[in-house]
């Protein structure tokens, strides 16, 4: 009677399409009280899986279940690399790389050649099914007279064409005089392609690293590898090619053409129909991944259709079966064992105005409840205002920040005007921690700065643990950095995983003590310190460029 008259009064008070309140009559330090949206209030505290607790993650992408054993948490640059080169070279179906770009040293030519070695036995095996596939950015990948990603690449097309796709996505919104104006390096500014997906065969890694010396050797990053995931390694693979068609296509001479399936130039053409093509694409990617409900008001289509202007937080309507072969089949119970680990890609597109990334991240942290903590990293600490104020003012959890010190930023020590990039950094980490004080969060919100001898911090992320749990139930990880640049104007795709498996849960636990381990506590006299002394006219450029980076 009472559970009763408490949902009768929380559905008059909050509408359908707002988050779920939590309530209990037990001790409060003993309820579950994670996002449990879509379950009865009487539910929650008979949840006793992770899945049950974050499977309104369904809304915003596809779900691949996978065994928890299959997956594999790296720590270290050289890990990356090594296993990215023998994942290479035993390929036998399909190598698939996905980075903002290649590097041009060394190392870098180590990952071709392991390249041309997969393409030459697959030759030697008159294997004609194999494929690479590389996907990079257009403005960085062509950054260098002499040597650039592009000439790296050049030799495969040249000695396996067949075989090979080079792709490299160019931002719609680099058009016009401003093209024209805004010089290399700067023009990168403006969008990117930045997603970081790496997949051989049936495995598929996920990362925040590029494909360069630095991430191979001291750049500090965050890498898991899914192993013989078949259905995951595809979508993967069926997101790519799909950027890659609206991309332009490498030639073996070091020209570009558009891919044969796709007449709209990015910056000549029409760029809103360019944007409105490349939307049309990506969600009907989505939507083929996505089991199809009974009603049929749902599909990603729709949902940008409605919400495409409104940079607001919604909840979208779940579905609780859909129809296949005349069967009515449940998608909300928790799938059968031995599947332990639930993995959603998380696309965000903020040019084509996609952001599933965005509502997901946004909900995660708002419905967050007391007694939960949250472990957030950021290579380069710049939060949209939309997720400051929902982390400031409107999630309950304990926050744990990890950023850069000023010394491991990327772009420490660098010439000319980047190397005045760092203490841009410090001021938005000074002015979020000037919000902390004033709304008196300082306590329940802790940022810590992360310093290495020698090393440079790009990891992203975030690590969500559920009450009196000692182990994280979910990991945020892939390519965005939760500014602005990652939410509104590159190509990002972040994966949530939600895992019951203890081993699985161990290897994140330990993944960001490691991390946190390096680091410091940020207290007062931080900022008073000579090294953190921001100039004026810094303090002022950032207010205006903020968005850019």
């Amino acid at each position: 009677m009472v559970d009763m008259l408490m949902i009768r009064l929380l559905r008059k008070s909050f509408p359908r399409q707002t988050r779920v309140a939590f309530w209990s009559s037990g001790p409060r330090n003993t309820v579950n009280k994670a996002p449990l949206q879509g379950r009865k209030i009487s539910e929650i505290t008979a949840t006793h899986t992770n899945y049950d607790c974050f499977s309104w993650l369904n809304k915003f992408g596809p779900c691949y279940p996978v065994h928890g054993d299959k997956v594999l948490v790296l720590t270290e640059p050289t890990q990356y690399f090594e296993v990215l080169k023998l994942k290479i070279k035993k390929a036998k179906k399909r190598v698939i790389l996905a980075s903002l770009y290649l590097g041009t040293g060394t190392l870098e030519d180590e990952l071709v050649d392991c390249l041309q070695d997969a393409c030459a036995n697959a030759a030697k095996e008159d294997n004609s099914n194999f494929k690479v596939r590389v996907l990079i950015d257009y403005t960085r990948g062509s950054r260098g007279k002499d040597k650039s990603s592009r000439t790296m690449l050049q030799p495969l097309l040249c000695e396996y064409g067949g075989n090979v796709q080079i792709a490299l996505y160019h931002t719609p919104d680099l058009r016009g005089l401003l093209k024209k104006i805004v010089p290399e390096r700067f023009n990168e500014t403006i969008g990117l392609t930045h997603i970081k997906a790496y997949i051989c065969d049936d495995s598929v890694m996920i990362s925040g690293a590029n494909l360069s010396d630095n991430y191979f050797v001291n750049r500090q990053d965050r890498y898991i590898l899914f192993n013989e995931c078949g259905d995951l390694a595809d979508f993967f693979d069926k997101m790519i090619q799909t950027v890659s068609k609206f991309s332009f296509q490498l030639k073996p001479d070091n020209s570009v053409t558009l891919h044969p399936d796709w007449s709209l130039h990015p910056f000549k053409d029409n760029g809103v129909m360019f944007k409105r093509e490349a939307k049309e694409q990506i969600l009907k990617i989505l939507e083929n991944q996505k089991l199809p409900a009974d009603d049929t008001s749902f599909s990603p289509a729709r949902i940008f259709k409605r919400h495409n202007k409104q940079r607001k937080y919604i909840s979208l309507p779940r579905h609780s079966s859909y129809t296949k072969n005349g069967n009515t089949i449940n998608t909300n119970k928790t799938p059968d064992k031995p599947h332990d680990t639930w993995v959603y890609p998380l696309i965000q597109m903020g040019p084509f105005g996609i952001i599933f990334d965005e509502y997901a991240t946004l909900s995660l942290l708002r419905e967050a409840a007391v007694g939960d903590e949250i472990l957030l990293a950021s290579g380069y600490f710049n939060l949209t205002d939309h997720y400051l104020r929902v982390i400031l003012q409107q999630s309950f959890a304990r926050y744990k920040i990890l950023m850069a010190s000023p010394e491991v930023n990327g772009f420490y020590g660098a010439k000319g005007i980047a190397g005045s990039i760092p203490a841009a950094y410090i001021h938005i980490a000074k002015q979020f921690y000037k919000q902390l004080k004033k709304y008196g969060q300082t306590q329940r919100i802790q940022m810590c700065e992360y310093y290495r001898q020698d090393w440079t911090f790009h990891v992203k992320g975030l690590w969500y643990y559920l009450p009196n749990q000692a182990l994280p139930s979910l990991t945020l990880v892939g390519s965005p950095n939760f500014g602005y640049r990652s939410v509104y104007r590159d190509l990002e795709c972040q994966t949530a995983i939600v895992t019951d498996n203890t081993k699985l849960q161990e290897q994140l636990r330990q993944e960001h003590v490691r991390l946190y381990q390096s680091s410091n506590p940020v207290k007062e006299d931080l900022w008073k310190r000579r090294d953190r002394h921001v100039p004026t006219w810094v303090k002022l450029v950032t207010s205006v460029i903020k968005n850019f980076f």
